[in-house]
């Protein structure tokens, strides 16, 4: 066994374009944010490891599929064995939010019978005078399925 790491665990990361899951992957991986992030075609692969408890290591690799009407089908694929899902959305972008349950029953839709532990983002939460998505109507939606909420920034580095 590779004495880097015992697990490895795929986690996706889903949500309309433009809503930083690049930029939070980025943060997550490497510490850093870029103002400007040219869009993602394809997928974004990321591996960090992480402790889980002393002496155990773990890789959450990251996976950021982005969709066209193209890829579509490529990235269904990537559903498939992965343990977590994030659905992200931007607190700016209203549509960002309502596209949220689709993303939802999309992975649901193509990993059946199996199952993922989800997690809903709000992201952006820098961007406060301009939001568009309160925390308690992201909350309502979270509880819908039984996830958990949290908002994050990944320009300031919070909950990331």
């Amino acid at each position: 066994m590779d004495p880097r790491w015992q697990y490895q665990v795929r986690v996706i990361m889903l949500g309309d374009s433009t809503v930083g899951k690049s930029s939070l992957l980025r943060r997550y991986t490497e510490g850093v944010f870029l103002d400007a992030v040219n869009e993602t075609v394809g997928v974004d692969f990321y591996v960090q490891f992480v402790e889980l408890e002393p002496g155990l290591r773990g890789s959450p690799g990251g996976c950021s599929p982005h969709f066209s009407l193209r890829l579509r089908s490529v990235t269904r694929s990537y559903y498939r064995n992965s343990a977590g899902g994030m659905l992200l959305f931007d607190l700016t972008n209203r549509a960002s939010f309502e596209s949220v349950r689709r993303w939802h029953r999309e992975v649901m839709d193509t990993i059946q019978p199996f199952h993922i532990i989800f997690l809903l983002v709000g992201h952006k939460s820098d961007l406060a005078g301009q939001r568009r998505v309160g925390r308690k109507e992201a909350e309502t939606l979270a509880a819908s399925p039984g996830v958990q909420y949290v908002e994050t920034s990944a320009k300031d580095a919070s909950n990331v």
